[in-house]
Order: structure tokens, then C-alpha cells, then sequence
């Protein structure tokens, strides 16, 4: 029986020394690749045999069957697939064809840390078992062949081919494991299973565990039954009709791990230029961590139903990341690693086939569901929001997903754009919203009341996003947005109206004065309100300055000390108060402490802090002691 001798081509001698004498931290990568080599022969003696049905007797199962020697240190993988004959063993396992394989070697040379999940992407996936292996033998036997042949290497400069003989078709990798710790732990069965279960688990061919034998008490050697690893369908490249909604829940609590339902999902199959599957759920809480953008994406990536990893961001914007699901392609390479991702094209068009299904399915929810799509923004309609900023390319469909509370809405009933705009007064020219801190708290906001009055509906948001959200949201059906907290409102008035306003600005322009002298160091003006009905005085922000809420939301963020803007100063001329401190200025008397507890009411009626709660408080006390007098 002869024996060929034969070195390895350079590129896989640089390449198997890096992987020997390099400490890489995910060794088990290796299982993951043999695992993948051996579903891929066995698709192709599948395929090669429906045109030629000698090459798969009738009734034979395509399988893949693992077993470790604990003792001996030795792992082997067993396929009954296509197999190899001398010349494949020297193509195989001999060479590196792939273009760009020198780069590669390079990369690595130049950084030994260097993320062994580059390996596979230039065809080199077998040679990652030289990790854990001081030797390894490979013995095939091809499809619609009799000689069988040994593939023998130590992983350093040569390999040994010999004939060797072999009863079925399909190749055997014997394993001998190193010494070291990190290499003898894949010698049992847990680690195997681990290992398989979290990147195999949805390979179509059963993967089958064979436990050593074991001696019953008489000291006989007793062989158990193989164990199947992968015991789970790949629900995602079944057909949709062919899946129930029992199973589509069911496996949404194994890819999301959560126990309550999907609140919808999305399965589809891409074909043409390049093939993807994608099964998408959207939940119906909150999942946890959602506010971490780093860590709470859900969507796993698969290459030919191989796991690749968890949390695949560059599948979906953050303001997606509460989606659970998988995402399976046909034309990527195992082991391709994320800055690869961030700039493949068939992930760029696998991205945008996702979004849309999403945002699709959201809707679809929406329009048939208004109960249940209510309860879900209310979950996450926060998150969607994200959509808003730094996003041009779909805003349309995000503005009408977004639901809000109004002045109109009754207990926890929440609108959509589309609804507010159809209710919209002929009289009323732009959509009204108004931005707080509290639920609580806004719907008092002395600056609805005159909107109130006159049956215009404004839209109150208080979640922190809102700032952020409405810089971009700037119209929807050719309607602008105001923030009526915002510069002035361009009110429809009667002639009546406007003389009664031009009457008060000159009355009361001497209180206007004096109270602006006062507060100048906060207050950047004082004028006469057109929207107050009932509260003596109120704050807006001048159309050009940065919001108090959006100060707050800065520092908070760490953008250290924000230099605050001076605010206006409303004041009602038709309130007691206002109309009590008029008289005392066309008395030339002294206003006391009376700018100052209107400039506190004023921030505490829209639930800003107080810059000097002591301060406020004081002015009040003498206020109200000289009222006891």
C-alpha cells in the first residue's frame, strides 16, 4: 500500500502555524466548521443523485455522527456524504484556492488577536482544527468509487496521502486532541452537544452523539444508543402555509426567550440574485435591556442554516432592536465577521428587506387591530420614535405608525396623525403639540387653554425622545407642526379681538417694563398673551433658542453646563393679578416680591424646576404675610 508524501502549499503552512502557535479565544469554531463541511457533502451526493441514482442507494439515511474517546483524547466526525478521492484530498485539503488568501495571512500575522471568525471567509474553515488537534486523519471513500484513501497531517509542513481501505462512501475526520486544557475539554459529551446545539442545531441531517460504552456491574461493555443533537427544524426555510401559528409561537420563545407572545410576525423567502429566508417577530412587551442599544438587539444571523451570531446590528437600525428573529442567507460565508457586514451588499439588501417587512407588519397591526397596536406603542412606541432622528429614508411610513395622547383623547385612548389632521378645524392651519415632563403635568399647561377654547386639539408627548423626535418631524399631509410652546401662535382673530390686544400691549406696557427689569437675568422678554384664558401668566421659548427640557436633557446626557436661554414672559391682562399689579404701577408703587412668585408659578404650572425653590417660597411667605395684615 503506497504512501505519497507531499507538502502543504505556502499560504496554508503560514496559515496552519499561525492557528497552532496563536491563542485564539473561540476554539470551538472548529466543530462548527467540520460540522458545515460535512452537511455540505452530504447535499451534494443528495443533489448529484438525482441524476445519477447509483450514487444514493434507495433507504439510505444522510446523517452525521460524532463520538469522543475520552481516554485516548480523540474526537471523530463521521459523514456518509459525496467523500473525496486522491485528487480532491490534494485540492481540499492541500491548497488554498481562494483570492485574497495572502491579505488574509497577513492580517493575521500582523495581529495575532486577530478575531478567528475570519476564518472560513477565504475557504481555510477546515485548518481551523489544527487549534485543538496534534493530528488529524482524514478517511473518504467518493461516491460511485471503491478505493478509499487516508489523509494523514500533523497540521506543520506535509500531509501524507495513502490508499486505505473503506467500506461505505463518505469521509471520517479522526481527531487527536493537544494536551492542553482548552483543547481535551471538547472530549466529552456536554461540550459536543453545547457546541453543536449553538451553531448546528438547524442543519437539515441529523447530527448524532455516540456515548462511550460503559461496564454494567458484571464488567461487560455495554454500547449505547446515539443520542440526536439536532432535533429542531429550521422553521424559517419552510414555507408559510406549511407552518402553523402554534409552531410560529412556539418558536418565538426560543429565539426570543421570552414567555409571552409575538404581538406579530413576518416570515419570508427572498429569491433572484442572491437567496435569503427571514422569520421576524415583533413582541408584545418590552424585552429586557431594550434601552441598552449596544446590547438588546435580537436578530440571530444564520449562513445556510449554520449559526453565526447573536445580536446581528448590522441587520437592523436601533430604533428596531426590540425585533426577535432570524435571518438565514444562502450566499454569505461562514465565519464572516462584522466589519465585513457593515459593508457587504447582500446584508445591505437584506437590511431594507427587513426593515420593510417590519414596518409592514406594524402597520398591518395598526390598521386591523387598534386595541392590541395601542397596547404595543404603548410597550415600545418610544423606541420606534428613534426612527426620527438621523433617519431621511423612512419617515414617511414611521409618521404613520406614530400614535399620541391629545387634549382631546379620553383616558388612555391615543390617536394617529391621519385621525388628527381629519378632525382638524377649516380655521386651523398647522398641527398643535405641545412637549413635557409628566403626563401629570401637561394636560394643565396653562398654554392649552386658549387652544382649548377655541377647539383646537394639540397633540402632548413626555417622553425624553420627544425633542429629538420633532426636529425631524416637521410636517405630515402637507400640515406643518407647531410647538405652541414656541414663539408666538398666529391665531385667526376678529377685528374686535385685535383692538382689544393692541388696547392691553399699550396699558399694560409699563408692567411689562418694570417686570422685565426684575427678571432680566432669566427673562429675555415680557409681553402681552393672546392663548392665556385663566392663569395670570405663563413661559414660551423664543422660535431660535434650544428648550429648557431639551438644557436638561443635555446635561443630563453629559454635555456639561448648559448656558440656559432667556425665556418670554406672558402675562394675562384680563387676571386678577395681573390687573392688581397694573394698578400699582400707574401708582409708581413698589411691586414687592410679586415678579418673582409669578416667574415660579410660571415654571411649576409646565413642571420645570425652580432654579431657587428657597428663594421662590420666601416670596411667597412675604405675600402672603402682608395679605394677613
Amino acid at each position: 500500500m503506497s504512501t505519497e508524501k507531499m507538502e502543504f502549499q505556502t499560504e496554508v503552512r503560514d496559515l496552519l502555524n499561525l492557528m497552532i502557535h496563536s491563542l485564539y479565544s473561540n476554539k470551538e469554531i472548529f466543530l462548527r466548521e467540520l460540522v458545515s463541511n460535512a452537511a455540505d457533502a452530504l447535499d451534494k451526493r443528495r443533489f448529484l443523485s438525482v441524476s445519477n441514482a447509483a450514487l444514493l442507494a434507495v433507504g439510505t439515511t444522510l446523517k452525521i455522527d460524532i463520538a469522543v474517546n475520552t481516554e485516548g483524547k480523540i474526537i471523530t466526525i463521521e459523514d456518509n456524504g459525496i467523500g473525496m478521492n486522491r485528487e480532491d484530498l490534494i485540492s481540499n485539503l492541500g491548497t488554498i484556492a481562494r483570492s485574497g488568501t495572502k491579505n488574509f495571512i497577513k492580517s493575521l500575522k500582523e495581529n495575532e488577536q486577530a478575531n478567528v471568525d475570519l476564518i472560513g471567509q477565504f475557504g481555510v474553515g477546515f485548518y481551523s482544527v489544527f487549534m485543538v488537534a496534534r493530528k488529524v486523519e482524514v478517511l473518504t471513500m467518493k461516491a460511485g468509487e471503491s478505493q478509499g484513501y487516508l489523509w494523514t497531517s500533523a497540521g506543520t509542513g506535509d500531509f501524507e496521502i495513502t490508499e486505505a481501505p473503506k467500506q461505505e462512501v463518505g469521509t471520517k475526520i479522526t481527531i487527536y486532541l493537544k494536551d492542553d486544557e482548552e483543547s481535551l475539554e471538547f472530549a466529552n459529551e456536554w461540550q459536543i452537544k453545547s457546541v453543536i446545539q449553538k451553531y448546528s442545531e438547524f442543519i437539515s441531517y441529523g447530527i448524532f452523539f455516540h456515548p462511550e460504552p460503559t461496564k454494567n456491574d458484571k464488567g461487560e461493555l455495554e454500547i449505547q444508543e446515539p443520542k440526536r443533537l439536532n432535533d429542531k427544524p429550521a422553521l424559517w426555510r419552510q414555507s408559510e402555509k406549511e407552518v402553523t401559528e402554534e409552531q410560529y409561537k412556539e418558536f418565538y420563545s426560543v429565539v426570543a426567550h421570552e414567555g409571552s407572545e409575538p404581538a406579530a410576525w413576518n416570515h419570508s423567502h427572498a429569491e433572484g440574485s442572491m437567496e435569503f429566508w427571514s422569520l421576524v417577530y415583533i413582541p408584545s412587551k418590552a424585552p429586557f435591556n431594550i434601552w441598552n442599544n449596544e446590547r438588546a438587539h435580537g436578530l440571530k444571523l444564520y449562513v445556510k442554516k449554520v449559526f453565526i451570531m447573536d445580536d446581528c446590528k448590522e441587520l437592523l437600525p436601533t430604533w428596531l432592536r426590540f425585533v426577535r428573529g432570524v435571518v438565514d442567507s444562502e450566499d454569505l460565508p461562514l465565519n464572516v465577521s462584522r466589519e465585513i457586514l457593515q459593508s457587504n451588499k447582500i446584508i445591505t439588501n437584506i437590511r431594507k428587506h427587513v426593515i420593510k417587512k417590519v414596518l409592514d407588519s406594524l402597520q398591518q397591526m395598526a390598521d386591523k387591530d387598534v386595541e392590541k397596536y395601542t397596547e404595543w406603542w404603548r410597550e415600545l412606541g418610544a423606541v420606534l420614535k428613534e426612527g426620527f432622528y438621523m433617519n431621511w429614508e423612512h419617515l414617511d411610513e414611521l409618521k404613520k405608525l406614530l400614535r399620541f395622547r391629545s387634549t382631546k383623547t379620553e383616558g388612555t385612548g391615543l390617536i394617529s396623525l391621519s385621525e388628527y389632521v381629519s378632525r382638524m378645524p377649516e380655521t386651523q392651519k398647522e398641527i398643535y403639540y405641545l412637549i413635557g415632563d409628566r403626563k401629570e403635568g401637561i394636560d394643565s399647561n396653562p398654554l392649552l387653554e386658549a387652544f382649548r377654547s377655541k377647539g383646537y386639539e394639540v397633540l402632548l408627548m413626555t417622553d425624553p425622545i420627544d425633542e429629538f423626535m420633532m426636529s425631524s418631524l416637521t410636517e405630515f399631509s402637507e400640515k406643518k407642526f407647531h410647538d405652541i410652546s414656541r414663539g408666538d401662535v398666529d391665531f385667526e382673530k376678529t377685528e374686535d379681538e385685535k383692538k382689544a390686544e393692541e388696547s392691553s400691549k399699550s396699558e399694560f406696557k409699563g408692567l411689562c417694563e418694570a417686570l422685565q427689569k426684575t427678571l432680566d437675568t432669566d427673562i429675555k422678554e415680557v409681553r402681552i398673551s393672546s392663548r392665556l384664558k385663566e392663569s395670570p401668566c405663563c413661559l414660551v421659548t423664543s422660535e431660535d433658542a434650544m428648550s429648557s427640557r431639551m438644557e436638561r436633557m443635555m446635561e443630563a446626557m453629559g454635555q456639561g453646563k448648559m448656558e440656559k436661554s432667556k425665556r418670554i414672559l406672558e402675562i394675562n391682562p384680563t387676571h386678577p393679578i395681573c390687573e392688581m399689579l397694573k394698578a400699582k404701577i400707574d401708582k409708581a408703587e413698589d411691586l414687592e416680591d410679586w415678579p418673582k412668585a409669578l416667574y415660579g408659578q410660571a415654571l411649576l404650572a409646565e413642571g420645570s424646576p425652580l432654579p431657587n425653590p428657597s428663594e421662590y417660597v420666601q416670596a411667597i411667605n412675604k405675600l402672603l404675610a402682608r395679605l394677613a395684615k
